[in-house]
């Protein structure tokens, strides 16, 4: 094998194995991992960078691989998201506008997919596709439980 082909062989495996330390993708399979590694892409973010904001059209899905961040509807802070958890899936869904602005409390890595990739990944990927729903229901039940307190 020529060297730069099995120095790229060796940066990918460090990736599917970065990819599969992230919980939202613990339990994805190799090949769901690497459809997921071919559909997303690493960003670095600092603190006090947006990830997302509030009422602007949804372009991206995020995946937090590392840092924290926090989740302000209007000027409430609702929530504090961190490695494993995903922020831009309703806008991505439903075509609508963000509901949330998401801020970087820290130093961070997310991963990153358009439009585009994340309907591959929703087609391709069955457990990732059950692990969102999944967080999709937790989110409902949190919102439903804010609002009959």
């Amino acid at each position: 094998m020529r060297a730069s082909r099995w120095i790229r062989s060796i940066r990918a495996g460090s990736r599917l194995e970065r990819l599969g330390r992230i919980p939202l993708f613990a339990a994805c399979t190799g090949a769901e991992l690497e459809l997921i590694a071919r559909n997303m892409t690493e960003h670095r973010m600092g603190p006090g960078e947006v990830l997302v904001q509030e009422g602007t059209v949804g372009r991206e899905f995020l995946v937090i691989a590392e840092g924290t961040a926090v989740v302000m509807v209007g000027d409430e802070s609702i929530a504090r998201v961190g490695p494993g958890d995903f922020v831009g899936e309703i806008a991505m869904l439903d075509r609508g506008f963000r509901t949330a602005t998401v801020v970087a409390e820290t130093d961070m890595v997310v991963e990153i997919c358009g439009t585009s990739e994340f309907a591959v990944l929703l087609a391709g990927a069955p457990t990732l596709t059950r692990k969102l729903l999944v967080g999709l229901a937790q989110r409902l039940r949190t919102a439903d439980e804010r609002i009959t307190a």
